[in-house]
């Protein structure tokens, strides 16, 4: 029979390599809820190269991979795995491989008594927390519950902005999306802190954080809010929001990419409110319903 020349199936090999590296890098993006431009912005690559390598046809330096995996929170080694996508638990098994012995015994007892069966608390009704992308009515939805339960209203986002005197915007540029995320948990805390109870709208990236959804759902009853990709999208149109996403050409694919990434930390939510098709008023009657049951 006859044989592959070498050098093509060392080209063949590569291919399949960046193609998968472009899968990666798709998916830990979409995770994020990370545009490409931020990506670009926070990691420091430009967007054309970002582009290219999205495309599987980018062969980046391992200096550059440092840098984007940085910029999404990943371990670097993570894009150079096998996995087929960066996962929370890669990102654990790289914290955990520096820690000194003595490090691991500290951090296998706070596991144990923070997640394992026999530690684990139920949700503080006290605080209602409603996950999930915009679009879905969680800023409807909590208002009105606030205003239903006679407690404070708080957007997640807006706190983060005004404890920290700056737009999100301002705060990603300086920070990146790790600093952001950094913020956002600090705020949740604060406000768990300083309100014996509250409604609280979070941001459609914090479940994807590995350190503060443990927090959420100890700390609130959690419900996931949430609509099709379509009723997401033209939400968000109607509402008159310009952001990249509902711009871009390629916005339902990249609204379902995301959805589909970050599904899986949706699902923790001690609750789960399906909004599509349903009016607003509709909306908050299943809401009450889902809560006196839950």
């Amino acid at each position: 029979m006859p044989r592959t020349p070498k050098k093509q199936r060392t080209g063949s090999a590569a291919d399949a390599y960046l193609k998968r590296l472009a899968d990666k890098i798709r998916a830990a993006r979409a995770q994020r809820g990370m545009t490409r431009a931020a990506l670009a912005a926070d990691s420091g690559v430009s967007l054309r190269f970002l582009a290219q390598l999205e495309a599987g046809q980018g062969n980046p330096s391992i200096l550059v991979l440092r840098r984007i995996a940085s910029a999404m929170g990943f371990p670097p080694d993570v894009l150079l795995s096998d996995e087929k996508a960066p996962t929370e638990q890669s990102r654990l098994a790289h914290i955990i491989k520096q820690l000194a012995p003595e490090e691991l015994i500290a951090a296998q007892q706070v596991l144990e008594e923070r997640f394992g069966k026999a530690g684990a608390r139920s949700p503080n009704k006290a605080y209602i927390a409603l996950i999930g992308l915009r679009g879905a009515g969680k800023t409807t939805l909590g208002r009105r519950l606030a205003l239903h339960r006679g407690v404070p209203f708080f957007e997640l986002d807006r706190e983060v902005e005004r404890e920290y005197g700056a737009t999100i915007g301002e705060i990603l540029a300086l920070h990146g999306q790790p600093g952001y995320r950094r913020f956002e948990r600090q705020s949740l805390l604060t406000v768990i802190a300083r309100n014996p109870s509250a409604v609280i709208e979070t941001g459609g990236g914090l479940a994807a954080d590995p350190d503060t959804l443990p927090l959420l759902l100890e700390n609130t009853l959690t419900v996931w809010v949430k609509a099709s990709p379509e009723e997401h999208m033209q939400r968000v149109i109607d509402q008159g929001d310009l952001r990249p996403m509902a711009r871009t050409r390629q916005a339902m694919r990249e609204l379902k990419n995301i959805l589909k990434a970050r599904e899986p930390f949706y699902r923790q939510a001690h609750l789960q409110l399906n909004t599509t098709s349903m009016s607003a008023e509709r909306s908050f009657r299943e809401l009450l319903n889902l809560l006196e049951g839950g």
